[in-house]
């Protein structure tokens, strides 16, 4: 599970909903001090929400880009329903367009960064449609399914919000993975957690555990791409996204002393990389 520095978002920031042609969504839109270079969807990964780029928006905003976190249909402060077929990959692609969509992306296209699963319904999005995009980041994102350890964890967890309440699921993660680690306040984890759809969980859940490899479509779509993660990866294993990048013909940068959530881990860094490769563009 990610867990964001703070729950609290910088000045330059401000909570609202992002009103689209498939309903709204809850984000967290931050301005740079003058007219904006360029503006950045930003989508999260599995179990996580907005706030997992709440370091990241001060640095891309003072660099001169417009940074949009979102959180997905079912997550967080975004209504969902209980219904798995919602969170199917291609509507949540499509949930991906019309935020592009409603970001001016017609005028202005923008550059679109997604961690871990968010990468992957990113990719899908870019292969649905990729003209409301300016580049592709897949942040600690691999080209196919997780690995077996984490698909065994998927397992459990999806079984267990199949017969549980989101609350005694908590409490039994919480006993084999503490927050204490975190400087993140654990009520704040646990009240993103609580509000987050069970169906939603499983099914995203169980595309990770067979997500196809979908390479080589991505590189036919033409798109520049910047391959992004941390020095070690427990859900791809880092020569895994190495090889990505090399079929890709992406750029590809690796944050020392950051592991599955580089945008956490070392956001200072992460900002940075994403701000030289969109500037590079």
């Amino acid at each position: 599970m990610s867990r964001p520095p703070t729950f609290t978002p910088p000045p330059c920031a401000r909570a609202r909903a992002l009103h689209t042609a498939r309903g709204d969504f809850a984000v967290l839109d931050a301005s740079p001090p003058a007219a904006p270079r360029g503006t950045a969807l930003l989508v999260p990964g599995y179990t996580g929400s907005k706030e997992d780029f709440i370091a990241l928006l001060e640095p891309l905003a003072d660099a001169g880009y417009r940074a949009v976190a979102v959180d997905g249909r079912g997550q967080f402060e975004t209504p969902g329903t209980d219904r798995q077929e919602s969170y199917a990959q291609e509507e949540l692609a499509r949930d991906v367009l019309a935020q592009a969509a409603a970001l001016g992306a017609g005028e202005d296209p923008v550059h679109l960064v997604g961690h871990s699963l968010g990468g992957q319904i990113g990719r899908a999005a870019v292969l649905l449609d990729v003209a409301p995009f300016r580049s592709l980041t897949l942040m600690s994102s691999g080209p196919a399914a997780v690995v077996e350890a984490q698909r065994v964890k998927l397992k459990i967890l999806g079984d267990a919000l199949a017969t549980m309440t989101m609350d005694d699921v908590w409490a039994a993660m919480r006993a084999f993975d503490p927050p204490a680690e975190a400087d993140t306040d654990g009520e704040d984890l646990r009240r993103r957690w609580l509000r987050h759809h069970p169906a939603q969980l499983i099914a995203t859940g169980r595309r990770l555990a067979a997500e196809p490899d979908r390479v080589a479509e991505l590189a036919a779509a033409g798109l520049p791409v910047h391959v992004l993660s941390g020095e070690s990866d427990d859900v791809w294993p880092v020569p895994v996204l190495d090889e990505m990048a090399v079929r890709l013909g992406a750029r590809r940068t690796r944050i020392g002393g950051a592991e599955h959530s580089p945008n956490t881990d070392r956001p200072d860094a992460t900002a940075a990389a994403l701000v030289s490769f969109w500037d590079g563009l």
